[in-house]
């Protein structure tokens, strides 16, 4: 096991952390936890004598700092992530340094956001006949996105949209997708804390969306999923048709 491990701790619930993730945690003496998403009950079985930074108050520098004492006094450190680290993780600046300070590292994946999002819809991004693309993308705010990464031009696929830290811009996103060629009632749903205790849905359309969510009053920690695959309407799959033939069994006639 290397010095210092990322893990993904997943959406919220602490039982959608990996075994591997969870056993990292739990041996751990140093940990810092990205304490603005990251749900403190995947912490609970960490040692007592685990030493627990939250990185929501710390800036990079930092976090290397504390990394560099640990490893230099033989502790082990888990650097806890949302969701998957490898979406909006901002991990590469971190291993980056490690690898300059010649510090091993690696990292455990986790159960994103957004498959926790498709989990408590009960839905299927990629639905037969509807979307076999999904895009996940973000606005621009204040991280910018690469020009060709404009919103507007992503959508022009009409695919599956999954849409991370843009729920303050819902207005403007849902405009955007309109203009871009999405259906005014095209299926919308915005998940707030997806898999956590408080978590709530908000269901709608292009054109209704963004007063639904004001009324909610969600204001951040949501994601917004756009497409046709959350309708009833839909072609069944080939992999389950008796009568299309696979490399397990033959179709019938």
């Amino acid at each position: 096991m290397a010095a210092v491990v990322f893990i993904g701790a997943g959406p919220g619930d602490p039982e959608l952390l990996t075994i591997k993730g969870k056993r990292v945690i739990d041996d751990a003496d140093v940990i810092i936890y990205a304490g603005s998403l990251v749900n403190p009950a995947v912490l609970n079985s960490a040692k007592p004598s685990a030493e627990i930074h939250n990185s929501a108050y710390m800036n990079l520098d930092e976090v290397i700092d504390v990394m560099k004492k640990a490893v230099a006094e033989g502790k082990k450190v888990a650097r806890v992530h949302t969701g998957d680290p490898s979406i909006y993780g901002a991990i590469r600046e971190q291993i980056d340094r490690l690898d300059e300070l010649g510090i091993d590292s690696e990292v455990i994946p986790g159960v994103s956001s957004f498959l926790g999002v498709a989990a408590v819809l009960k839905k299927e991004y990629t639905l037969p006949s509807k979307s076999q693309t999904v895009i996940i993308t973000r606005m621009a705010g204040r991280t910018p996105v690469p020009p060709k990464e404009d919103l507007f031009e992503l959508a022009k696929h009409n695919s599956t949209m999954v849409i991370f830290l843009s729920i303050s811009f819902i207005g403007e996103l849902a405009d955007t997708l309109k203009k871009a060629g999405y259906r005014n009632n095209t299926p919308v749903a915005v998940v707030y804390k997806a898999t956590w205790p408080d978590q709530r849905i908000v269901t709608g359309t292009l054109d209704d969306i963004a007063k639904k969510v004001k009324e909610s009053k969600i204001e951040k920690t949501a994601l917004t999923v756009v497409g046709d695959f959350l309708g009833d309407e839909y072609e069944l799959s080939k992999l389950y048709d008796k009568h299309f033939t696979t490399g397990y069994r033959k179709g019938k006639e």
